[in-house]
């Protein structure tokens, strides 16, 4: 087996000293175009590698990322992630990524594993995780952001879309347009998004002087939703819905499909749908779906921001909470109020 290629066999091929090999192969580290290209040029001449886990050692620093992800069946989150693996590159992170579910427990187990990978901070998605594990982060010098989620949680700092109003302006929308017995679907239960996005419909519905005429669950899965729009609108036509808001698009998106297909309704002369999230199916015709967008490149800047900030400042830097507006888009799902589009002045 050939041995293996050092820094200082690098450095006598470029000419240069052997700390300037490091600086070229470290993120951020201030040296000269002329000599990255030497150095680089001679360590492609010789197969070598910088032994990154060596310098995270030594440094204290491996420039790695956890991301935890529960899901990513929502087309939000992929798109999300590869936004945000991309931006953190380009600060010089590299992504490690995480798979569990939903719940703290899972959670609490992965992130246990994510501090033994000794990173330098952690990205929560879609994901809920204790007040305890998040505090031992804390305590161990690993900061924490949340990703379109808001936890309670001191020295914790949370990224979202503005739920609340988002979910009270849909409100406010399907009632413009003359809905009189106006539903809900839910997410997953356990979720700040749904808590917000219905806690912002309620209100706004409450506001115009009505409340929900009906209820039911998704949990943020496809079956789920498909299950809960087939026992609310198989139903006698006096006692079935005329709209309904459905927690995220990804649920929609099978609700429309089971009123159209297996009920026979149509969208959205018998009902209409709203969504939250403007994921790029939305836009399709087959969908054309009127939901809230969320602001995915506002919501990475702000996470890799506040991550960097926590990173290279921690005694300055003090956690926020990030709460980022989300424009209504209209297209064909749902009745339009009349005099739509509002005029301006």
């Amino acid at each position: 087996m050939a041995e293996k290629v050092t820094s200082l066999q690098v450095a006598e091929r470029a000419g240069v000293s052997q700390s300037a090999v490091s600086r070229v192969f470290t993120p951020g580290a201030s040296v000269s175009q002329k000599t990255v290209d030497k150095v680089r040029k001679a360590a492609e001449e010789l197969g070598y590698r910088p032994n990154v886990l060596a310098r995270a050692m030594v440094s204290g620093k491996s420039r790695i990322i956890g991301l935890v992800v529960a899901y990513l069946d929502n087309y939000f989150y992929p798109e999300t992630l590869e936004i945000l693996s991309n931006a953190l590159q380009e600060q010089g992170y590299h992504v490690l990524v995480f798979m569990t579910s939903h719940t703290a427990g899972p959670i609490d187990d992965v992130v246990q594993e994510i501090l033994d990978y000794q990173v330098d901070g952690i990205v929560t998605a879609s994901v809920a995780m204790s007040s305890k594990l998040s505090q031992k982060c804390i305590q161990a010098n690993v900061p924490v952001v949340h990703f379109n989620r808001f936890e309670k949680t001191q020295g914790v700092s949370s990224v979202t879309s503005d739920n609340f109003a988002g979910g009270r302006e849909l409100a406010q929308f399907l009632v413009a347009g003359g809905h009189q017995k106006i539903a809900y679907i839910a997410g997953w239960e356990g979720a700040s998004t749904q808590r917000d996005r219905e806690a912002g419909f309620r209100a706004g519905l409450a506001e115009l002087g009505q409340s929900l005429f009906a209820r039911s669950c998704g949990e943020f899965d496809t079956d789920h939703a498909r299950a809960a729009a087939h026992a609310m609108f198989n139903v006698a036509a006096d006692k079935r819905p005329d709209a309904v808001f459905v927690a995220n698009d990804h649920m929609a998106f099978a609700v429309m499909d089971e009123l159209r297909f297996c009920l026979d309704l149509k969208i959205p002369e018998d009902v209409s749908v709203v969504g939250f999230d403007d994921v790029p199916p939305a836009a399709w015709r087959a969908y054309d779906l009127t939901t809230m967008r969320q602001r995915a490149n506002l919501m990475v800047a702000e996470t890799v921001d506040a991550l960097l900030a926590h990173i290279e400042d921690p005694a300055n830097a003090a956690p926020r909470q990030v709460s980022i507006s989300a424009p209504l888009i209209v297209r064909g799902s749902a009745r339009l109020p009349a005099n739509w589009p509002p005029q301006e002045g």
